[in-house]
């Protein structure tokens, strides 16, 4: 089975890259390194690194009860946000296409009510089933949604409407556990030593690819493979730790923008996944030792082409402030061959009987290039085609460099205290009881806001 590549030799200082990073620069972290794995493996065998342990999981229920679905569903909702949500998304964006998925599923993760309108009006309800995803069954946008839809099902289907719903959550306790003791509805686990933003290989993002028809078997391989990989400790024969390190060093170099540039549509939602895992793990006021540091690399999302005519002019000629990581498939599925309509022109003939294939990774060769010459860092992931195995690959790559960028910054990359805080803004708001001292504080805020008149 061929692998995804790790190309970072646009990185490397020369004679274009005179900010580069030399592999002496590297070579220094080296100790480093082996003190991070070993804290790695550590936290491992303690049990507080959960997803390591996803690609060896037990997913008979996951196929069997995918498989009871698919004879009576062809819409998959998923009702979740964040990395109850992003991570769904990603998988079955990526493969819809070349695996002519032949379910449907659609992700709802925001409050929006025209997105909620949009959604059950377009979509067949008595083919649907709804998969209600979060831990702790107190997460506002989630619930809400989920209030909502419960009482549209219940009144299209009096009779029937727990069948079209599932609940992933809390093994033991929270709500939506007491509603599964309670009233018998199918649900799934979310692993208790994995993090939101880390559970896309658990049951919160396969029982969704599953229904679609992706192969979840080889996601899990590809992610095992990639395991495997990371268990060298050593810088140059591990992409996770080695791409961590250089987005590490850049960042001490002034460069705190991470931009994902996928030249596929099918992977752009994939940038998304990136963006939380990254932007939520690495974004942090205090260190582990309590001291206020406020480090984190702002993730952006950029596409290919289409953004050559509207970022790339920022990124070769405005602040130095930017990691490119360009994401290239290799091998399409479908592709076509542009026609010779008019042989006698000379502005096209360059472009005559060429794939589409080839001209998309060769601008995403020439924009790598001028961004190199330009003396702008960047790096690929390559991809030899859209499969399971390589996304698996991807997924894991990632969250194992995540970790190991987090440790670097001596930060805690598996907490959210900023999202937590803006949970509990929200709740005291909307006038949850237990939260009237945070809510008058708020008001005060707000009020001292209004003084200021500060608007037009």
């Amino acid at each position: 089975m061929k692998k995804i590549v790790y190309d970072f030799s646009n990185m490397l200082r020369s004679d274009r890259m005179i900010k580069g990073v030399s592999n002496t620069d590297v070579s220094e972290y080296s100790n480093d390194a082996t003190i991070i794995h070993k804290q790695i493996h550590k936290e491992r065998e303690a049990g507080r690194l959960g997803f390591y342990d996803l690609p060896d999981q037990n997913i008979d229920h996951i196929l069997k009860t995918a498989d009871e679905l698919r004879e009576r569903f062809d819409n998959f909702i998923v009702l979740g946000i964040g990395g109850s949500a992003l991570g769904n998304r990603a998988l079955y964006s990526a493969l819809k296409t070349s695996r002519d998925l032949d379910k449907n599923v659609v992700v709802l993760d925001n409050v929006d009510p025209h997105l909620l309108y949009q959604t059950i009006n377009t979509i067949d309800l008595s083919r649907s089933v709804f998969n209600i995803i979060t831990k702790s069954g107190t997460t506002s946008e989630t619930m809400a949604v989920f209030l909502i839809c419960l009482d549209i099902i219940k009144s299209h289907f009096p009779d029937d409407y727990k069948e079209r719903i599932i609940l992933t959550t809390d093994r033991e306790k929270g709500f939506l556990r007491e509603m599964v003791n309670r009233d018998g509805y199918i649900s799934f686990e979310v692993p208790d030593n994995i993090g939101g933003r880390f559970s896309v290989l658990s049951p919160v993002g396969l029982l969704s690819s599953a229904f679609a028809g992706i192969d979840i078997r080889e996601l899990l391989k590809g992610a095992a493979a990639m395991r495997r990989h990371c268990e060298e400790p050593h810088l140059f024969s591990n992409a996770a730790y080695l791409n961590g390190l250089l987005h590490y060093i850049y960042y001490k170099k002034g460069m705190n923008i991470s931009v994902m540039m996928p030249y596929s549509n099918d992977l752009y939602d994939l940038a998304d996944w990136y963006r939380q895992l990254w932007a939520e793990s690495l974004g942090k006021r205090l260190d582990n030792a309590g001291k206020e540091v406020m480090v984190g690399q702002t993730p952006i999302k950029s596409l290919g082409t289409t953004d050559q005519h509207s970022q790339i002019q920022l990124y070769i000629e405005g602040p130095e402030d930017k990691i490119i990581t360009f994401l290239e498939v290799l091998e399409f599925d479908y592709d076509y061959t542009i026609p010779p309509l008019f042989p006698e022109e000379e502005t096209l003939d360059y472009l005559n009987n060429k794939t589409l294939t080839s001209l998309l990774n060769t601008e995403k060769l020439a924009t790598e290039v001028a961004l190199y010459e330009a003396g702008r860092p960047n790096c690929s992931i390559i991809l030899p085609a859209l499969r399971e195995y390589h996304l698996g690959e991807f997924i894991f790559m990632y969250e194992v460099q995540t970790l190991f960028t987090g440790y670097l910054f001596k930060i805690n990359p598996l907490d959210q205290p900023g999202v937590e805080a803006g949970k509990k803004a929200t709740m005291a708001l909307m006038g949850k009881e237990s939260f009237e001292e945070l809510r008058m504080k708020i008001e005060r805020l707000i009020e001292d806001k209004k003084q200021l008149g500060a608007r037009i």
